[in-house]
C-alpha cells in the first residue's frame, strides 16, 4: 500500500505519520513546503508546492499511490482575497487532475474545515455552506470541486476538522492550554459551552478507519473529524489544570469580558497584532457549537482516548517538548 500524504509536516499530518508508520507493507511520502514537525519523518518528506503542477504531476506519476490523503492548505484567516488561499482552490484543482490521470489510485480523503459555515451552524446536509471568512469560501470552492471534477471510478470523502487538539499542536488551540496553565484563562461567570472538539490520537484513528473501511455508506460524504461526545469548556480546562498541577480559571462577570473585548478591538486598530481578548475571540470562546458526528457509526464507533486521557497525554508531551527545545 502507497500512501501519499500532502501537507503532512503539520499537526494532523504529524500525528498521522506516526501512526500509519505502525502499520507493516505501508510506504508513505509526503509532500509539504515545510520540513516534517517530527525529525524522525524527514526520510519520507520530499519539499514541493501543490501549485506547482508540474511538480504534482511528477510525484502521481513516480510514486503511483494506491490512497491519497490531501490535507495540503493555507490555513490562517490573515487573508485579505480569495486569491491569498489559492492552495485552497487551485492547489485542489491540481491534486484532482492528478488523480484523475493516476489509474493506480484507489482512494482520495480530503481535508476541508468546519468553517465551511459559521460557527455553531448546523448544517442541514453535506452542501449547506454558509462562510463567514474568506478561509471559509476557499474551503467551499475546494468541496465542491471534489463532488464535481473527481472521476466516477475515484473513492472519495471529504473530513472537516472540528477544533483539533493534542501533541504536535500550534496556535490557536495550544493557545488554550498555555493560558489555563499560566493561570491567564477567563471563562464568563455562570455559562457553560460545549464545543465538537477532537484529540487527534482520535483524528487519526478515524482517518485510518475511512482509509480501511469497504462500507460504500461510508463514502461519498462529509465526516467531522471530532470526538463522539463534546467537550464542556471549563470541565476541559479542569482537566487541564488537574494534569498540569497548576493553573487557574478566572470567571468574571460577562460585561467585564465584554468591555475587554471592545478594549482589545481597539488595540487590534492601532496595529497591536494579536491582542489578549478581541470580541471576535470572546464570541467564539461563548458560542457552543456541536457537530453530527453519527456519520461514524456503522464503521468506527469505538474512540480510543477519554478527554482525561487525551488532557494527560498532551501535558505530558507539551512538558517534554518544552524540556527539549
Amino acid at each position: 500500500m502507497k500512501i501519499l500524504v500532502t501537507g503532512g509536516s503539520g499537526f494532523i499530518g504529524t500525528n498521522l505519520i506516526a501512526r500509519l508508520l505502525q502499520e507493516s507493507g505501508v510506504t508513505i511520502l509526503n509532500i509539504d513546503i515545510n520540513p516534517p514537525k517530527n525529525v524522525c519523518h524527514q526520510a519520507y518528506w520530499e519539499k514541493g508546492d501543490i501549485l506547482d503542477y508540474g511538480f504534482v504531476l511528477k510525484i502521481f506519476e513516480d510514486f503511483k499511490p494506491h490512497m491519497l490523503i490531501h490535507m495540503a492548505a493555507r490555513t490562517d484567516l490573515d487573508g485579505t482575497s480569495l486569491e491569498d488561499y489559492s492552495a485552497n482552490i487551485d492547489g485542489v484543482k491540481n491534486i484532482i487532475t492528478c488523480c484523475n490521470l493516476d489509474k493506480t489510485l484507489k482512494r482520495a480523503l480530503f481535508i476541508s474545515s468546519m468553517l465551511v459555515c459559521r460557527l455553531g451552524y448546523q448544517p442541514k446536509n453535506d452542501e449547506d455552506y454558509c462562510p463567514t471568512t474568506l478561509y471559509g469560501e476557499s474551503k467551499v470552492m475546494g468541496e465542491e470541486l471534489v463532488r464535481t471534477d473527481i472521476r466516477p471510478d475515484l473513492e472519495w470523502s471529504i473530513l472537516r476538522p472540528t477544533s483539533l487538539w493534542g501533541p504536535w499542536f500550534d496556535i490557536p488551540y495550544r493557545s488554550f492550554f498555555d493560558a489555563v496553565r499560566s493561570g491567564f484563562f477567563m471563562m464568563p461567570a455562570n455559562i457553560k459551552v460545549y464545543r465538537s472538539y477532537g484529540f487527534v490520537l482520535n483524528s487519526v484513528e478515524q482517518i485510518k478507519a475511512l482509509m480501511d473501511t469497504d462500507k460504500i455508506s461510508a463514502l461519498y460524504r462529509v465526516h467531522y473529524l471530532a470526538d463522539h461526545e463534546p467537550i464542556e469548556l471549563s470541565d476541559w480546562a479542569n482537566e487541564v489544570i488537574k494534569s498540569s498541577g497548576k493553573g487557574k480559571i478566572y470567571r468574571p462577570p460577562w460585561v467585564i469580558l465584554k468591555l475587554a473585548a471592545k478594549f482589545g478591538d481597539s488595540l487590534k486598530y492601532i496595529g497591536l497584532k494579536s491582542p489578549p481578548l478581541t470580541s471576535f475571540r470572546f464570541k467564539n470562546m461563548t458560542t457552543n457549537a456541536v457537530y453530527e458526528t453519527g456519520s461514524w457509526e456503522n464503521f468506527h464507533s469505538d474512540q480510543r482516548y477519554s478527554m482525561r486521557e487525551g488532557v494527560r497525554i498532551t501535558v505530558d508531551w507539551m512538558d517534554g517538548a518544552n524540556n527539549n527545545p
